[in-house]
């Protein structure tokens, strides 16, 4: 039963961790990236669509990102997307190809960025210390039903403390690799 909730917390953990990294993917550092674009959605025959799933996005250098859709009628609304987005890019469309140059990052713009990614660092943190909260619930709730005995639920509770100072190191290290990522240039 304990190594049930264990494996449950690690689990929950483990996706939040990830979710992070894919949260701070999103966040443009200088150089370009395909997954920058991957939360933009076109409007493709009434429906909206990811970008990725109506048309390639490559990287054509290390500042300018190459879309290439699938079909011609696509470019207007793509173009479209890329500027109501929230990245504030300005794409530059050559016959079927949109290119979309990246423009370099100011310093106080990169210490935003900073501050928004040290906010979703936090937030990670607090999602698995509240998984914690539910793991340490489990267990008390296992000895009021008398299936557990009170030294199995210390027990269990530092197996779950030592999971999550394992994982809040995996944020603050995901967190560092990404603050040095944005400070560089």
């Amino acid at each position: 039963m304990i190594d049930d909730i264990k494996k449950d917390a690690a689990a929950r953990m483990g996706k939040t961790v990830s979710a992070l990294e894919h949260e701070l993917a999103k966040v443009r550092t200088g150089r370009a990236h395909p997954s920058l674009l991957d939360h933009i959605t076109v409007s493709y025959y009434g429906s909206e669509t990811p970008l990725n799933q109506v048309a390639n996005v490559t990287v054509e250098d290390s500042r300018t990102l190459a879309i290439t859709p699938w079909e011609k009628t696509m470019v207007g609304p793509i173009e479209k997307a890329i500027m109501n987005s929230d990245l504030g890019l300005n794409p530059n469309t050559a016959g079927t190809v949109i290119r979309v140059p990246l423009p370099p990052l100011t310093e106080e713009r990169r210490r935003d960025l900073i501050k928004v990614v040290r906010q979703e660092a936090e937030h990670s943190r607090v999602a698995i210390r509240n998984v914690r909260r539910d793991a340490n619930h489990d267990l008390k709730d296992l000895v009021k039903e008398k299936l557990i005995s009170e030294d199995d639920e210390r027990r269990g509770q530092e197996i779950i403390q030592n999971l999550t100072d394992q994982h809040i190191k995996e944020v603050d290290e995901v967190l560092k690799k990404k603050e040095e990522d944005l400070m560089s240039i």
